[in-house]
């Protein structure tokens, strides 16, 4: 028997879908409010949530995020009224299993609920009887969530996986994971630096070579293709791999055959491939420095490692593992952090992203010495001033408006707020609800202006995701 949870502020519809699920022989609650769907999602695990769109205190669509890192997330079917191709996309890449319109047919609605349950049971088995060790990657944020997701799925498969994301990730880390929970596990784990391959000796490196194939091979060599053989090749910044070498690995993926250099005979080599970058692949494709084909080969599957920027509620997490792992290596006893070091490091940007954070927590670990408490003292000079600068210009609204940026990001919060509220603090106070929504409203309006409805220059100046700024843009009836 099922648990689900429906979320509409109709209340015929939810009576009408209470009493399908009855007949299905399942159990269901209902919700006309976001708050109050929230609120039943994260004190019992449901199985599925229909959840309407467009309710009374809010777009559902922004929380689905928060649905989907629930610790046992439900499958969510988007029941709404209104045909929305944007919110079905928004809804999709967010984790939804289905959008429907409305009305939909009891025998639509049933099938879809009956896949759907079928789906989650088939994937909490998995996901209990998988037994993922995660030991080495740290985080439980929304986004970290979703590619742990994808992250287990590619370590039950032996597809090809794609892994992007920006320099300092943790994509070697995702790849080397995947590959000691998958079945290749007892095989070796090979690393290929393609920023590091030399035109000259790049097919030697891959496929080895023959004594006597060109000056200085004096011996016979073993090509990295090879030594993967029965584990996985991780193929480190593919992006930079030579186009002339493209077209002859794409051969070695198709058949995993390849001739050493000097030599007449073809070898073979059983090896899954995972390759990772932080460069837009499909726009080489189109400037022509990457094949297609290549492309398409190495990307059955796709994870994406969200820069740390965007996953701040990890830095706490990955602070302790990391600063435990220093006291160990260096002999030390654990150490306390005082709550302005978390503060510290929340405020920065970190364009290095979580190696950056790691290089800096292990000089904090060494200018702490014997002291058993972290303080924002121990970092590095030059990060607390950098913290310290922005702050102020977040507070006086003095941000320098570089070349090329949108005239919004160079407002301070507080500047905004006082030429565009001044008026509101001589009335009654709205609720702090509505007064936020009426912001956000006239903060996007603002935007759109001084960005000249440019998608790139608005996404760039307000940091928002494309589907994120698309779901407030139909959640306060705006258009570019």
């Amino acid at each position: 028997m099922a648990q689900i949870l429906v979320i509409d502020d109709d209340f015929e519809v939810c009576e009408t879908m209470e009493s399908l699920i009855s007949r299905l022989t399942h159990q269901s609650d209902s919700a006309h409010t976001l708050e109050e769907g929230l609120r039943l999602a994260r004190a019992k695990d449901y199985d599925v949530i229909f959840l309407d769109v467009r309710l009374p205190d809010g777009n559902s669509l922004d929380i689905l995020p928060e649905i989907m890192a629930l610790p046992q997330p439900p499958e969510v079917i988007i029941l709404t009224g209104k045909g929305d191709p944007d919110g079905a996309e928004v809804a999709i890449e967010g984790g939804a299993w289905d959008y429907l319109l409305k009305p939909s047919s009891v025998r639509e609605i049933s099938l879809t609920l009956g896949r759907a349950l079928k789906y989650h049971e088939e994937k909490v088995g998995k996901i209990k009887g998988n037994g993922l060790d995660r030991s080495n990657v740290v985080g439980s944020s929304p986004s970290i969530k979703a590619s742990l997701e994808l992250m287990s799925q590619a370590a039950r498969s032996d597809s090809n996986v794609l892994i992007t994301g920006q320099t300092g990730t943790g994509k070697e880390l995702f790849a080397s994971t995947i590959h000691a929970n998958s079945k290749r596990k007892s095989g070796q784990f090979v690393v290929v630096d393609c920023a590091g391959l030399t035109e000259s000796l790049v097919e030697s490196t891959l496929f080895g070579h023959r004594k006597g194939a060109f000056t200085g091979a004096q011996t016979d060599r073993t090509g990295l293709v090879k030594v993967a053989d029965g584990g996985t090749l991780f193929l480190d910044e593919v992006g930079e791999m030579p186009l002339s070498l493209q077209k002859s690995f794409l051969r070695v993926l198709q058949e995993h055959t390849f001739r050493p250099v000097g030599d007449t005979r073809e070898q073979t080599s059983d090896f899954r491939l995972i390759a990772a970058t932080n460069r837009d692949l499909d726009e080489m494709v189109e400037q022509g420095t990457f094949r297609s084909d290549l492309l398409f080969r190495i990307k059955t599957m796709r994870i994406h490692l969200a820069p740390l920027s965007q996953r701040s509620e990890d830095i706490r997490d990955l602070a302790r593992f990391k600063v435990a792992r220093l006291c160990e290596q260096y002999g030390m006893g654990g150490k306390a952090f005082g709550s302005d070091f978390f503060t510290t490091l929340e405020s920065h940007s970190w364009p290095g992203n979580v190696r950056e954070l790691f290089n800096i927590l292990e000089r904090a670990v060494v200018a702490s010495g014997d002291e058993k408490t972290l303080y924002a003292m121990h970092l590095p000079r030059t990060l607390r001033i950098q913290v310290a600068k922005s702050q102020i210009k977040r507070m006086t609204g003095t941000e320098v408006l570089e070349e090329g940026d949108c005239p919004a990001e160079s407002v301070g919060v507080r500047k905004i707020g006082q030429e565009i509220f001044e008026d509101i603090f001589d009335e009654e106070l709205p609720s702090l609800r509505e007064f936020k929504g009426v912001a956000e409203k006239v903060y996007l309006g603002e935007l759109i202006r001084q960005c000249e409805g440019d998608l790139p220059r608005i996404l760039k100046a307000s940091k928002l995701s494309r589907s994120h700024f698309y779901s407030l843009l139909k959640k306060y009836g705006l258009s570019l």
